[in-house]
């Protein structure tokens, strides 16, 4: 795992090398596996499309599974157990990190609920989970990397399924069509994460132009809260709570 030193070198090379990255570079695959969330459609699909023809091995991990049959056979292309020591957890949260709140006391809405403030409240809680997972790594001396990303804006169906009136009149005329990336460009930021050999554990890869919106990857600067590590422990508690799952990582 790189020190603090290593990283900032590393920072430094990728903003040479990272330029302008596609799809294109991503290397061979073969005999790697990955497990790809909400991959029937947006940025999930053109990730899974692009993991698949390097030769990737890729589980759709999806909730409506006719949706993902029918994913599958659209393709054009060929956990957290015991990952290989050259193995990656790719964490995807959103610029909107900055802005949501962390919802650890009521973290299913039983106090209250509103689609919105639950929605951004998980991208917060998306970027805390990725940064504790590499500090539990590191003080275990794993290798796998814990890497974060984000798509910038992009245009997806969420942004107008559930919303109505001007908030559909404007994600749906002007935001989506006009002001958001392609689907296939949003994809590359987790893509660079989840293939590139300079994305370190803890670095939090997206876009490179204004506001982190749109462009092509790059590393970028996480708030401070989602750094937090007193945030981390409480949220990786209650995730083993709520889920029952341990995974034996120690806090560091």
């Amino acid at each position: 795992m790189a020190s603090s030193d290593t990283r900032g070198s590393l920072c430094r090379t990728s903003r040479t090398r990272t330029r302008h990255w596609t799809a294109d570079a991503i290397p061979d695959l073969g005999g790697r596996v990955h497990v790809v969330p909400g991959a029937t459609g947006g940025p999930g699909l053109a990730t899974t499309r692009a993991l698949a023809l390097r030769g990737g091995r890729v589980v759709l991990a999806v909730r409506d599974e006719e949706r993902g049959r029918r994913a599958v056979a659209g393709l054009t292309g060929p956990p957290l157990d015991r990952l290989p020591d050259d193995g990656r957890v790719v964490t995807v949260s959103s610029p909107v990190h900055r802005q949501g709140r962390l919802r650890l006391g009521d973290p299913a809405g039983e106090r209250g609920y509103a689609p919105t403030a639950f929605s951004n409240g998980s991208k917060p809680a998306n970027a805390v989970f990725g940064h504790e997972l590499h500090r539990r790594l590191t003080a275990a001396g794993r290798p796998v990397r814990s890497v974060l990303a984000h798509p910038g804006y992009t245009a997806t169906a969420l942004r107008t399924k559930d919303v109505t009136g001007l908030a559909r009149f404007f994600y749906g005329r002007i935001g989506n069509p006009l002001l958001a990336q392609r689907p296939e460009r949003g994809a590359l930021p987790q893509l660079y994460a989840a293939t590139a050999p300079e994305a370190g554990g803890g670095d939090f890869i997206g876009p490179d132009g204004p506001g982190g919106l749109r462009g092509f990857p790059t590393r970028v600067k996480p708030s401070a809260a989602a750094a937090d590590p007193e945030a981390g422990r409480r949220l990786w508690d209650l995730s083993e709570e709520l889920t029952g799952v341990r995974y034996g990582l120690t806090a560091s």
